[in-house]
């Protein structure tokens, strides 16, 4: 089966409108905070763009995500794949600046070539005391991105989001909090693993704009 090929310019209004109705995380028991006015407030920027910047009508092939890996070296989520973001700081007026400022910081990307186009609801972080906003934003500019402080991130990349939406590099992740098994969704593309809350932000927002293709969520594969 193929993955859906959706319209660029369609793709970005769609990004649009579930800015504006908002989604159900769904979120496992697992995940809720014991005691949310507690959590740090955190953001992070899914950046979407074109894997070749043309501006043409493109398919799904050109569609891409910016992604980052963490550095093993951290306190938590030490090596994992992320979005670029951070905790939000006293100067920040809100989620959306966080997010763009700590991309900027990490990835050394322009910031006039991004779009923001709006907020998706809070996603607590259990593992970290974290309540994280997710901030879709659109790359109208893209520019060269890298990791800017090794200490904290050690790659940046954009990863096809046809690739990702190809059911052959779908699976779960079964873990361990509190008892009790979770399992929670998976991508593998090119040996990458995303999995943990930039997986659920992913397989999530590609459910609700409708773009994602039917995988055997049976399959499992180890987080690491």
């Amino acid at each position: 089966m193929t993955s859906p090929t959706p319209d660029v310019r369609g793709a970005r209004n769609e990004l649009l409108d579930l800015c504006e109705r908002g989604l159900d995380w769904r979120v496992d028991p697992a995940r809720v905070l014991a005691d949310p006015s507690g959590a740090r407030p955190a953001a992070v920027l899914v950046l979407f763009g074109e894997l070749d910047g043309t501006g043409r009508l493109a398919t799904a092939h050109d569609l891409d995500v910016l992604l980052q890996r963490r550095a093993a070296g951290l306190g938590s989520h030490a090596g994992q794949i992320a979005f670029p973001g951070g905790r939000l700081e006293p100067s920040d007026r809100g989620p959306r600046e966080a997010a763009l400022r700590e991309a900027v910081e990490e990835t050394g990307l322009d910031p006039t070539g991004v779009d923001i186009l709006g907020t998706l609801p809070a996603l607590p972080v259990p593992v970290s005391n974290h309540l994280v906003t997710p901030v879709p934003a659109w790359w109208t500019r893209p520019s060269q991105v890298a990791a800017v402080d090794h200490a904290e991130t050690v790659d940046v990349f954009r990863v096809s989001v046809a690739d990702l939406l190809d059911p052959q590099h779908r699976a779960s992740v079964e873990h361990t909090r509190w008892g009790r098994t979770v399992r929670t969704p998976a991508f593998v593309v090119d040996g990458v693993l995303v999995w943990g809350f930039t997986g659920i932000v992913l397989a999530r927002m590609f459910d609700a704009l409708g773009w994602a293709v039917p995988y055997d969520e049976r399959r499992v594969v180890a987080a690491r």
